[in-house]
């Protein structure tokens, strides 16, 4: 085996990615193959879903004891709307974040790890959206019963917002920088 070729765990030989992704500077670059990024990125995905399951399993569990008590039969029909869909979001967020290990599963051996880690990926993101959609509604509905139906409003339209610029306009802005400083670093204006 030379040393810009690996093998995988097939047997297969395969070359040595130089850089992990190509807006990253050389000085960044990994020496893994493809197979070893896929691997590396599939772990790293997963530690990002316990850490958003665990979030998505109190919200929900916190959903479930509500229809049981006391005061809930004293909600109006917008708010027990807003229960009723923010229950399901909650429901769809933990499918979402839970289908990644369903999709490994699936295809475990079956040489798809970079299949694997594409649709975890797409689904992990659809995730948190749904996920910010349930928090704007436990939000929404909590603040509704306490301080009532304006003061619910502007929590949950906050809460969108405030989830909407850290989980997709923070990692979008910061991708575009980096790729505007690989860009300029490629025509050497470092």
């Amino acid at each position: 085996m030379d040393r810009d070729r690996n093998e995988d765990e097939h047997g297969t030989a395969a070359p040595v990615a130089r850089a992990a992704d190509s807006a990253a500077p050389a000085e960044y670059a990994r020496r893994e193959t493809a197979l070893e990024r896929d691997d590396r990125n599939f772990v790293e995905l997963l530690q990002e879903l316990r850490v958003t399951q665990t979030g998505v399993q109190i919200l929900f569990a916190f959903l479930l004891t509500l229809a049981f008590t006391q005061r809930f039969t004293e909600l109006d029909a917008l708010q027990r709307g807003t229960y009723v869909t923010t229950l399901l979001l909650s429901v769809a967020a933990a499918v979402l974040f839970t289908a990644p290990a369903a999709v490994h599963r699936g295809l475990f051996r079956r040489r798809a790890k970079r299949r694997i880690v594409d649709v975890s990926s797409r689904l992990a993101a659809a995730g948190l959206g749904v996920l910010a959609l349930a928090l704007t509604g436990a939000v929404l509905l909590v603040v509704d019963v306490v301080l009532g139906r304006a003061a619910g409003v502007a929590a949950g339209a906050s809460v969108l917002v405030f989830t909407a610029v850290l989980w997709a306009a923070l990692p979008w802005g910061l991708s575009r920088s980096l790729t505007a400083r690989a860009a300029r670093q490629d025509r050497g204006q470092g």
